[in-house]
């Protein structure tokens, strides 16, 4: 399976010059099965809130992002046993500080202040702020498909999870759109800086995730410290969402990212508040209106249609 990456794109010139054909619905099954396992990541994601609420300790968001972080980041260093080397220790930085450092905590703040459905309708932006820095980093213009999408997309998320009742605290807006904002940057950079030859998806994501821990650990420590105890629920959430939704999720995701054209990825992003729109019906007894079942159909269109193959670029 080939990766496309700032740096794949010999493989294919050099097909081109031998005059070689490589059989059409290849690339096609190739996307989508890429897609797919990309898809795991958001999605595991939208089992977050559920998590948190029914195993966590509450009110203790830091604390909730260091752990989620920093342990994970660890056990994939000791499986890997590699560092990074070069300036990949200030990109593996600058990307664990984007993923990790500054959006965990900008999403659990987001999280306590925001009902669900705002903060899922906030992050449903993803895609146009991808298209919007793929601008000015990949030096591409995103097509009117996946403009049209991303508006598709953020209506869909708006009719799945928000209520009439909804309230919105500025504070928490604030927060959840700079968390957005970080993730979409981190997605077009991952994609502009590709992965060093020779290191594992799981090394560098283990990179990313001790460096985003090594910041949060301290502060959570200063600023929250540790419960008094910890119950068995406790572990077991910090466990699924540090080892699941972190670990295996964001080495998904990032598989994706390298595999995948910039925008397609943030769509996949999508996947998350269907998720945990899903998760709130089968766990806490909520019910889906008509107006929730409009957008579920109009979210899995727009995730579709920005799966759509690009013709004039593959980083698109």
């Amino acid at each position: 399976m080939s990766i496309t990456s700032p740096r794949a794109g010999t493989g294919t010139a050099a097909s081109q010059a031998t005059g070689e054909r490589r059989p059409a619905p290849a690339p096609r099954t190739s996307a989508f099965a890429a897609a797919g396992l990309a898809a795991i990541g958001p999605a595991t994601w939208g089992t977050t809130y559920v998590t948190t609420t029914e195993l966590l300790p509450p009110d203790r968001p830091l604390l909730a992002a260091a752990l989620r972080a920093l342990p994970a980041g660890l056990i994939l260093l000791a499986l890997t046993r590699r560092l990074p080397s070069g300036d990949w220790w200030w990109k593996a930085g600058v990307l664990g500080l984007l993923n990790f450092g500054a959006f965990f905590p900008l999403l659990f703040f987001g999280a306590y202040h925001l009902p669900g459905g705002v903060a899922s309708t906030v992050s449903a932006v993803m895609p146009l702020l991808v298209a919007g820095f793929g601008i000015g980093v990949l030096k591409v213009r995103p097509t009117r498909r996946t403009l049209i999408a991303g508006l598709v997309g953020v209506g869909g998320v708006g009719l799945l999870v928000l209520r009439g009742s909804a309230s919105v605290d500025l504070a928490g807006i604030v927060a959840m759109l700079v968390a957005t904002t970080l993730m979409a940057l981190a997605v077009v950079l991952s994609k502009r800086w590709g992965r060093p030859d020779g290191v594992s998806l799981l090394a560098l994501t283990g990179w990313q995730l001790t460096a985003g821990g090594l910041v949060l650990a301290p502060i959570a420590l200063s600023f929250e410290g540790l419960p008094d105890h910890f119950t068995g629920a406790n572990l077991a959430g910090y466990a699924y969402l540090g080892i699941i939704g972190t670990a295996v999720a964001y080495a998904l995701w990032f598989r994706g990212i390298e595999r995948l054209p910039a925008s397609s990825v943030s769509f996949l992003g999508l996947t998350n508040p269907v998720v945990a729109t899903l998760a709130g019906l089968l766990l806490l007894g909520q019910t889906l209106t008509l107006w929730q079942l409009a957008g579920l159909v109009l979210v899995v269109a727009s995730v579709l249609v920005g799966q759509g193959r690009r013709r004039r670029t593959r980083n698109s």
